[in-house]
């Protein structure tokens, strides 16, 4: 009997530590591993909100403002929160139906019933005000201070970009962003988006049954501050910035000028432009869709992605490359009746005949840079066609052809020059000669170049042999923060002994007498000596582009400019007017040739028929 009596404690005393064991197992998977639970009702008395930082603002080279914010407010909802409301009233404010009103809040509970989404982005201010003093009705909802771009300006969209909302490769690369965070899309807002977002902080608050706040949680000991983004000094001035944009109106093409001594890029202007506050606020996504699907294509960057035929602005280069091959000399000289006669021939205009190197680049003849393309090209000791295609072609991308520059900037094409291999196939091998590329010789055939590609030459002219990387950024947060790939010289393969000749002969094409066959008489300003080189770029698909390369002063030169002017002709007829008044904008800060300036302004260079097709 005792025995039983004793297996009976024992029994009930085990049913009691299994028990207590299960309870205290349990507790601890309710408490410690399984966080649903908490989080449901750590959601009902608080409300975590994220502190968004202002963007960093953007100022020009003078301290002028670029870009800076202003208040926005993105109305949240907790649909594990959501009780009861007077859907009518609360429609009413925001200006919705129950439609929208029901859709949205299925969206938000099929991300998350415990987490707050947005449910409608970027409150305007008045209707921010209206909802505010009544958001206590509708429990469930509160607003989000947000701050979005302002561009004061409304200049320079594409090397600025635009900020949009974060996609969801992103959202999985990086841990920083969550669904409805804002990211640099394009431009600078992309290049320098971890300088200039900032860091986000949070705040947790008390709330009440009608989701109004009663203070902050702890006395705000798990909150942490929001840091602001850094503020950026680009390179861009903003007056000669917006005196390139007008005088682009209504025309097509692109602009880019550099300071030679620095590589910073001075303005840079792709036309069509348009209002970077367009891709701001809620208006964005419909004022997108207009911009991508118009004809004129205003978000392309011509600037830097797209591909133009230099024209005879390249003899320059090919200049360079015969002195220092040795395959022509300053006093070589070359008999021009109209054109070179060889092969299909190239027809050239007319111009006082023979002319030496320089005069070749003062009058831009044709049949001159046949001869020195061919001798390159030909030139005994190379021991053939490829091998001396390969030392021309090398000698071309030393200037930054062929390549990126790899500036700041998304986007940026390297441009087209051509390789042995596609001539071959192109060709057979063996099935071409120097005759066969002689458009090489005058800027056309197989090569494609950027505007900023072209004004990174020309400085590197102006320098006489070496250029530093272009870039758009001159400090962060007011310390000079210049990347070391913008430090280093990029030298050519040109010896610095021949570039006098080619600068005296864009002196002479711009400053040469009447009657010299100087190409390029429009651009010249008094008191300033300028130096440039017409170019008309021949475009298979309609009229030619009229081109024009420059810098000056002669002597320490300041600025280095290129300009395409898309399906406008002769490069003195449009492309220099244009550049030179941005050269005397910049150098002098005013244009005195005011019947220049306003011819230019108010021409109007799109054919929209052609466009069409």
């Amino acid at each position: 009997m005792q025995l039983a009596g004793n297996n009976r404690q024992y029994i009930i005393s085990g049913i009691i530590i299994i028990v207590f064991l299960t309870i205290t197992i349990r507790l601890f998977f309710l408490q410690v591993i399984e966080r649903s639970y908490r989080l449901s009702a750590s959601n009902n008395v608080l409300r975590y909100i994220t502190q968004y930082p202002a963007r960093g603002l953007i100022y020009d080279r003078n301290g002028e403002l670029l870009v800076f914010n202003q208040a926005a407010y993105d109305l949240m909802v907790i649909p594990r929160q959501n009780l009861p409301f007077d859907t009518v009233e609360f429609c009413n404010i925001l200006g919705i139906n129950k439609k929208q009103l029901d859709s949205r809040l299925n969206e938000a509970r099929a991300h998350s019933s415990f987490r707050p989404s947005i449910f409608i982005k970027q409150v305007s201010a008045e209707d921010y005000a209206r909802l505010q003093e009544k958001l206590f009705k509708f429990p469930g909802f509160y607003v989000q201070p947000r701050t979005l771009r302002a561009y004061p300006n409304s200049i320079g969209a594409h090397f600025l970009g635009y900020v949009g909302e974060v996609d969801d490769r992103k959202i999985r690369e990086s841990p920083y962003y969550r669904m409805g965070d804002y990211i640099g899309i394009s431009g600078l807002e992309r290049t320098f988006e971890e300088e200039l977002r900032g860091k986000k902080g949070v705040n947790v608050y008390l709330v009440d049954v009608h989701n109004r706040i009663k203070g902050s949680y702890a006395e705000g000991k798990y909150d942490t501050l929001a840091v602001l983004g850094k503020e950026l000094t680009a390179s861009i001035d903003i007056e000669l910035q917006k005196f390139g944009e007008e005088l682009m109106r209504n025309k097509l093409g692109g602009i880019v000028a550099i300071e030679p001594s620095t590589g910073e890029i001075l303005a840079m202007i792709s036309s069509p432009n348009y209002d970077p506050n367009l891709l701001v606020g809620r208006p964005r996504t419909a004022n997108f869709k207009d911009l991508d699907t118009d004809t004129l294509k205003p978000l392309f960057n011509r600037a830097l992605m797209a591909l133009y035929p230099p024209g005879s602005t390249f003899k320059i280069v090919n200049a360079l490359i015969g002195l220092e091959e040795k395959t022509v000399f300053p006093q070589t000289k070359y008999s021009c009746d109209g054109g070179y006669r060889i092969g299909r021939g190239v027809g050239c205009h007319y111009h006082p005949s023979p002319t030496d190197l320089v005069r070749s680049i003062q009058v831009s003849c044709n049949t001159y840079y046949c001869h020195v393309f061919r001798n390159i090209i030909d030139k005994p000791s190379h021991g053939g066609v490829e091998q001396g295609f390969t030392v021309w072609k090398n000698h071309v991308e030393s200037f930054g052809f062929g390549k990126r520059l790899n500036i700041d900037q998304p986007n940026e094409l390297a441009g087209t020059v051509p390789s042995i291999e596609f001539y071959n196939r192109y060709f057979r091998k063996g099935g071409w000669s120097s005759l066969t590329i002689l458009s090489l010789a005058i800027g056309q055939g197989e090569l494609g170049t950027t505007p900023l590609q072209m004004a990174n030459m020309t400085a590197a002219i102006a320098n006489k042999g070496w250029y530093y990387t272009p870039h758009f950024v001159k400090e962060i947060d007011g310390q000079p923060n210049i990347e070391p790939r913008f430090k280093v010289k990029n030298y050519t393969t040109i010896d610095s002994l021949w570039y006098n000749y080619i600068i005296e002969g864009m002196y002479l094409a711009v400053n040469g007498e009447p009657g010299s066959g100087s190409t390029a008489r429009i651009a010249a300003l008094p008191d300033i000596e300028v130096c440039g080189k017409t170019g008309t770029s021949q475009n298979p698909h309609g009229k030619d582009h009229s081109v024009f390369v420059a810098f000056a002063p002669k002597d320490n030169p300041q600025i280095a400019v290129a300009a395409f002017i898309e399906n406008a002709g002769f490069g003195a007829t449009w492309a220099a007017p244009i550049a030179s008044l941005m050269i005397e904008k910049y150098l002098t800060g005013e244009v005195k040739r005011k019947w220049l300036e306003q011819r230019m302004l108010d021409a109007t260079l799109i054919d929209k028929s052609e466009n069409k097709k």
